[in-house]
């Protein structure tokens, strides 16, 4: 069932004991959803709990060391910037069917939950903002942090093409109101630890460049991140890098997963949706950002993948 922000606002107020789950590999959309969302139930006088399938980095410990989790027993079950219940990884068999509530930012979502609140916004943490002022919960400085995270985290710092006047207008606001901006940018745009900087090295060696410069790709392996010392959950920022070169219109990083398979991340400039190149490999995202994942045949997939970017690189000439 596809449902609106007040529907949506009534399901919270309706249940007592919640269960918010966020997507594999999680970034700071969906950790600063799923925090801020915890936050606005507790100062509703709901219990909480919270559920990720993987490891979070350490950079995100702002939020992680505010949150006391409640103990629910059978708990409304909510996932958050989660576009389809594969991304809840290796909990999506026991969660996936479950889930009475989705709330999440992406077009391409599968519409999996018993109840629907998709929005096409720059992240989820929007979503979450505007949620908050439809329960009458007034934000604290954690909760504006977690929004602020996911805000500026899956808009690149207020960088991409995402970027709409709402979002500079709840940043304002959140700064207006007290917001840990600079300490905020200083860890996840500024900051890097020394083993994320050996595994961007060793990356860096693996690039090359397609169709007359105009795509860049990054291939990481899990040699990689023994070598180098560190963990798929700090190096989400890569994922920017390719595109980041100059005349390159579309930027993708492969990874390599524990389990031999392949996940890519898209990264395109305005005029090149992303979300098509994924969907034609059964994928899914937004125009700038988007991704897909591919069986245990790196060279196939990559084939695959070079296919789609040429279609869609053939169709601004």
């Amino acid at each position: 069932m596809v449902i609106d922000r007040k529907e949506c606002a009534k399901l919270l107020r309706e249940n007592g004991e919640f269960l918010v789950l966020s997507h594999e590999h999680p970034d700071g959309d969906t950790l600063g959803s799923a925090f801020a969302l915890c936050e606005i139930l507790r100062l509703m006088g709901k219990k909480r709990a919270f559920l990720c399938c993987d490891k979070i980095s350490a950079d995100f410990s702002y939020m992680t060391d505010g949150f006391t989790p409640d103990e629910v027993k059978n708990p409304f079950i909510i996932a958050v910037d989660v576009a389809d219940v594969k991304l809840l990884g290796s909990i999506a068999d026991e969660y996936g069917k479950k889930v009475d509530l989705s709330i999440d930012h992406h077009l391409s979502n599968t519409y999996y939950a018993k109840n629907n609140f998709v929005e096409d916004r720059a992240a989820a943490c929007e979503i979450i903002y505007e949620l908050a002022a439809e329960l009458g919960v007034e934000k604290n400085r954690y909760m504006r942090n977690c929004i602020y995270t996911g805000l500026s985290t899956d808009t690149g710092c207020f960088r991409y093409q995402n970027v709409t006047p709402s979002v500079f207008r709840v940043a304002a606001s959140l700064a207006e109101d007290g917001v840990d901006n600079v300490k905020i940018n200083k860890i996840m745009f500024e900051t890097k630890t020394k083993s994320f900087l050996r595994l961007e090295m060793i990356a860096r060696e693996t690039l090359e460049y397609y169709f007359d410069g105009k795509c860049a790709v990054i291939t990481i392996t899990q040699d990689m991140f023994r070598k180098s010392g560190s963990g798929e959950d700090e190096c989400y920022p890569i994922t920017a890098l390719p595109r980041q070169i100059e005349g390159v219109l579309v930027g993708a990083v492969i990874k390599e997963q524990k389990d031999g398979s392949f996940k890519v991340s898209v990264r395109t400039e305005d005029g090149i949706d992303a979300s098509e190149i994924c969907k034609r490999l059964n994928g899914g995202g937004h125009k700038g950002a988007a991704g897909a994942n591919f069986g245990n045949d790196y060279n196939e997939g990559k084939k695959l993948l070079l296919e789609s970017i040429k279609i869609s690189l053939d169709g601004i000439e």
